[in-house]
C-alpha cells in the first residue's frame, strides 16, 4: 500500500528537483528523470549537497533505491 502511495508521488515529481538522503548521511539533491518500483531513481543535474551554501556538482547519476532513507520533493507554488 504505501508502495502505490509512494510511486504516485514520484509520478507527479518527475521532471521537478527532489533531495535525496542517503543511507550514508549524504543529501543528493537534482531533477527526477526516472524511477522504477525498487525506487531507483535517474536524477539530472545532480549535486551532492555539502551545506547550505555548498555542494558538488555530479552531473546525471543513478541512486539505487536500497541506498535511499528518504526522498523530499518541491512543495507545488
Amino acid at each position: 500500500m504505501s508502495g502505490d502511495i509512494s510511486l504516485k508521488v514520484l509520478s507527479k515529481s518527475l521532471g521537478e528537483k527532489v533531495l535525496v538522503k542517503l543511507r550514508n548521511g549524504k543529501l543528493i539533491r537534482g531533477l527526477l528523470q526516472g524511477y522504477d518500483q525498487h525506487l531507483n531513481l535517474v536524477l539530472e543535474n545532480a549535486e551532492e549537497v555539502i551545506d547550505q551554501n555548498n555542494s558538488n556538482q555530479i552531473g546525471t547519476i543513478v541512486v539505487r533505491g536500497d541506498n535511499i532513507i528518504m526522498i523530499s520533493t518541491s512543495p507545488k507554488e
